[in-house]
């Protein structure tokens, strides 16, 4: 009973994120994730494990791929750094690529909304634990982007994502707290 209830939570909070939050202008990589962003989160699993993150991100676009540096910090300190390459392959899709993403996403923007799908080890090293994101971006009408997913193994909900990323000088600032602690930590290479 307690895996379908997550189940049905899992999905209930995608419904809203298409017709509700579609702003007037279309979400385009490009330009909101060209220079520096900033984000945080969470990540809940259904075994109990929550982490909050904040991240720091860097985005160079060359006219056709947009390469976006991620650097993660961890609450327990741990630190990563992740890099996408989002290609773009059409007016509004891209074919998406990063480190640890077995083989490749296609991004699908309607309106303000971006959705991709993509497959990831959770233990690299040994290529065990694969598990499937199901990401929805949504560009919202005050500059922020909200990002959630779900996590999926073997079809069945195991955890939940969920990112807020804003602009230096957009109108959305994170807490002084959170960013004394991107200001204070050296890059990761």
């Amino acid at each position: 009973m307690g895996r379908l209830a997550n189940f049905a939570l899992g999905l209930a909070m995608f419904v809203p994120l298409g017709a509700a939050h579609a702003q007037e202008r279309d979400f385009v990589l490009e330009d909101y994730f060209t220079g520096e962003t900033r984000a945080e989160g969470s990540f809940r699993a259904i075994n109990g494990l929550h982490r909050s993150f904040v991240v720091d991100l860097e985005g160079s676009w060359d006219g056709q791929t947009l390469t976006l540096i991620e650097d993660f910090v961890f609450d327990d300190g741990e630190r990563d750094r992740k890099t996408w390459r989002f290609t773009r392959t059409g007016a509004t899709t891209y074919v998406g690529t990063r480190e640890d993403v077995i083989g490749e996403t296609t991004v699908r923007i309607t309106g303000a909304v971006a959705r991709f799908s993509y497959d990831v080890y959770l233990d690299p090293e040994n290529q065990a634990n694969r598990v499937r994101f199901h990401d929805v971006m949504t560009l919202r009408g005050d500059g922020t982007v909200l990002n959630q997913a779900l996590v999926t193994k073997f079809g069945f909900p195991v955890a939940w994502t969920s990112i807020e990323f804003t602009r230096p000088d957009g109108s959305a600032e994170l807490e002084p707290q959170r960013q004394m602690v991107r200001s204070d930590r050296a890059r990761v290479n």
